[in-house]
């Protein structure tokens, strides 16, 4: 089901958005000063591509320990990400999901994108989990 439903996503606005976060990612590791942020915008991308199947969780919930993008330096990562690219990443899932949303049909799609809208403004220190290991992965 996932399969089928990642085939339907792409076609209605998910290679786009995925398109995005994969300039977004570019465009960070440029700079150089931006590549912690390209890394997270890169791995978003590969997420956006094919969302259904997979959950973003907090990382520090898988590993069950702090690391530098959980904490106080990942904090103000996201901050400094919210402010140089999660909003106009945000507004375009939020645009999509908004299209979307008119049909019957494309209310799954919207709400995915809602989803992908939340993890746009605070990316880091988040990773991405397969459902079928969410609950053996998620501690507590």
């Amino acid at each position: 089901m996932s399969l089928l439903l990642n085939i339907l996503w792409i076609i209605f606005g998910g290679a786009w958005m995925a398109l995005g976060w994969l300039i977004a990612s570019v465009i960070m590791a440029v700079t150089i000063v931006g590549i912690p942020w390209a890394r997270a915008a890169f791995n978003n991308a590969l997420y956006t591509f094919a969302p259904f199947g997979f959950t973003a969780v907090p990382r520090d919930k898988v590993t069950g320990q702090d690391d530098i993008g959980t904490g106080a330096l990942g904090v103000i990562g996201n901050i400094i990400w919210l402010v140089f690219a999660g909003w106009w990443l945000a507004l375009g899932h939020v645009i999509t999901a908004v299209m979307l949303a008119v049909s019957i049909i494309g209310i799954p799609f919207a709400w995915a994108h809602l989803k992908l809208a939340g993890l746009a403004l605070w990316p880091i220190g988040k990773t991405i989990v397969a459902n079928d290991r969410l609950q053996g992965a998620v501690r507590g």
